[in-house]
């Protein structure tokens, strides 16, 4: 093969005769093999790692959730089809689900390929439709085809209700990649995270086909609120009516978008990803804080509004709260570059998602605007943090002059 791209790399190198799908060419070489010019000094003086292994680490580090969720799918499914009384999936979907499974819901194999016949369109058409707006930036710009785009596709295809249509899921991705970050210049340039600015896209364009009780489980006819829905409306006493535990959260055994419901399995890939030093631990850690310190507020304000009476455990395990502190707010473009100000971007993230799921029923997720709210303002916390750096240097020096 390393020949045969060889051999190949004359016809698109410039001067060739197919020298304007270069990026074609790139990315075909670079997912097989490491680039060739790889910068070996400064800026690079810290790590060698290339933006294809940091990449793969974050690939790496949500497959669990994917997993998962085709598994959580399935579940939610099936047990929505026995409480149902019904025994066959119509369309082709079923097709291929009775093919190899039945929907047994005590079946983890049953369960798994239920739910992957959901996951895994979702997921192609992402990968394909996003993927060819990546290639055609890249051929117009005469640039290559940067590895971001597997996140990209992966994070976004696990914020989406299973029952999304695919063509909505089609738009939803080109929107983000296009107006989240190709008209920006691309990869490293964009100051949205793409994957949310899709999935927020869809929300506010088709708000009910991606909201409500009837998405979540996919089975037609079922309606059933998430976990987050009914303590927005209920409490924890409508959780405790419908017999969800916090364990039942934190696991993830509960209806959510495909793969974000699982805590337990965010937190893992989280660590891992901040072991690593792919994820920066303080945008986490100020996530935590300032979820913590809002909803301990509220807790002691009290009123009517069901809400103010959720604890930050509670919060930490309901909705897509883990998903967002861990893959979401540490993407390295769109977050605060700044040591400092990664504590004031993830602490506005987290007072924004408890202050959105209180203060606004009407929209009780809150991580994802919270999220795209703090991105906006990113650029402005590290300006703050230099300037106050600069003022204090300023003030040493001329403590140092007098004395």
């Amino acid at each position: 093969m390393r020949e045969f791209l060889d051999k190949m790399h004359p016809l698109f190198a410039k001067g060739g005769k197919f020298e304007k799908y270069y990026a074609v060419y790139e990315m075909v070489d670079t997912f097989f093999y490491s680039p060739g010019d790889l910068t070996r000094g400064a800026p690079h003086v810290k790590d060698g790692i290339d933006l294809k292994r940091v990449m793969i680490y974050v690939w790496l580090a949500v497959l669990p959730c994917a997993a998962f969720g085709a598994w959580n799918i399935g579940y939610q499914a099936n047990t929505a089809m026995a409480n149902l009384g019904v025994e066959t999936i119509p369309g082709w979907r079923g097709a291929l689900i009775h093919l190899l499974a039945g929907t047994d819901p005590a079946s983890v194999w049953d369960n798994f390929w239920h739910g992957l016949w959901y996951f895994l369109p979702i997921y192609i058409v992402t990968f394909v439709a996003g993927g060819v707006c990546e290639v055609i930036f890249a051929a117009i710009r005469n640039h290559e085809v940067n590895e971001g785009f597997f996140v990209t596709s992966i994070l976004y295809s696990l914020i989406l209700p299973a029952s999304t249509p695919l063509w909505m899921v089609a738009l939803g991705i080109i929107f983000g990649v296009v107006i989240g970050k190709e008209v920006f210049g691309g990869t490293g340039k964009n100051f949205l995270n793409p994957a949310l600015t899709g999935r927020a896209f869809l929300y506010f364009a088709y708000p009910a086909a991606l909201s409500g009780d009837a998405v979540w489980t996919a089975v037609d006819g079922f309606s059933g609120a998430t976990p987050l829905g009914l303590a927005a409306t209920g409490g924890l006493e409508a959780l405790a009516t419908n017999g969800i535990t916090w364990m039942d959260a934190f696991l993830g055994t509960i209806q959510g978008s495909v793969g974000s419901t699982s805590a337990l399995l965010c937190l893992a890939g989280g660590l891992f990803l901040m072991i690593t030093g792919v994820a920066n631990w303080r945008i986490p850690a100020g996530v935590a804080v300032g979820m913590a310190a809002t909803a301990w507020l509220f807790n002691l304000i009290g009123g009517e509004n069901p809400m103010m009476a959720i604890s930050p455990a509670w919060h930490f395990v309901l909705g897509g709260m883990a998903f967002g502190m861990f893959f979401m707010a540490t993407d390295p473009v769109s977050a605060s570059h700044t040591n400092t100000g990664r504590w004031v971007f993830g602490a506005l993230i987290g007072a924004m998602t408890v202050l959105i799921r209180v203060v606004n029923p009407a929209f009780p997720e809150g991580i994802m605007l919270a999220i795209l709210f703090a991105n906006i303002f990113a650029p402005l916390i590290d300006y703050g943090v230099m300037q106050a750096n600069i003022r204090r240097r300023g003030k040493r020096a001329a403590m140092a002059d007098a004395a």
